[in-house]
């Protein structure tokens, strides 16, 4: 702890550990942290499976977490360089999803095709200078328990997904969704809801 605080507190200190994890102008670890960092420093579940075309750019001062008999599948990008990514137990991150912290994707959760979580934004305020050099702002992504998550779907910063919900192939959510709940479209609205007293899925208006 006393050696992190340090490293933080001196910005040339802090400038020449980055380079020695991340390589310059990538968003992507060295080979060496991939090698004999991550596989002692993030947790894998039992039973959890990473597909061999997983590609994992996760860093060492924040988390990722897999849960146990998860999967990621093949062509994910996984990124925690801005915030922590924890997924939890019986998870499937489906083919070519991109998941950017900082993110929580919970239990008996399913990713579609193509899904997009990204907690960052890029700022974009001063006109004298590059988008890319002005830095990120951060806001979680939460994907509570036995959501589904459609086909091309992509959910922007500090949204929260409520438990046992839909989100329709091809949504953009940029609102909290209610437990319980299919939304559809661009921006996302509720289409359905389920109601405990009839036990029925309602259509809303």
């Amino acid at each position: 702890m006393e050696l992190a605080h340090r490293i933080k507190q001196t910005e040339r200190l802090k400038r020449i550990i980055h380079w020695m994890i991340v390589i310059p102008n990538q968003a992507r670890p060295r080979l060496w942290v991939k090698w004999f960092v991550n596989p002692f420093f993030h947790e894998k579940g039992k039973r959890a499976c990473l597909r061999r075309r997983t590609r994992l750019d996760v860093v060492p001062w924040n988390k990722f977490k897999l849960g146990s008999e998860s999967t990621i599948e093949d062509f994910t990008a996984i990124n925690n360089g801005v915030g922590d990514v924890i997924i939890g137990d019986r998870t499937r991150i489906g083919l070519s999803n991109t998941v950017i912290g900082p993110a929580l994707i919970g239990n008996d959760v399913r990713l579609a095709q193509n899904v997009v979580l990204s907690g960052l934004n890029h700022n974009y305020e001063e006109t004298d200078s590059p988008i890319h050099a002005q830095g990120v702002s951060t806001a979680p992504i939460v994907i509570e328990d036995e959501s589904w998550i459609g086909a091309n779907a992509v959910i922007v910063p500090g949204v929260t997904i409520g438990k046992h919900s839909i989100v329709a192939a091809g949504s953009v959510v940029t609102k909290n969704v209610p437990p319980y709940s299919v939304v559809a479209g661009n921006p996302a609205r509720v289409i359905k809801q389920y109601d405990k007293q009839s036990q029925t899925w309602i259509k809303t208006r």
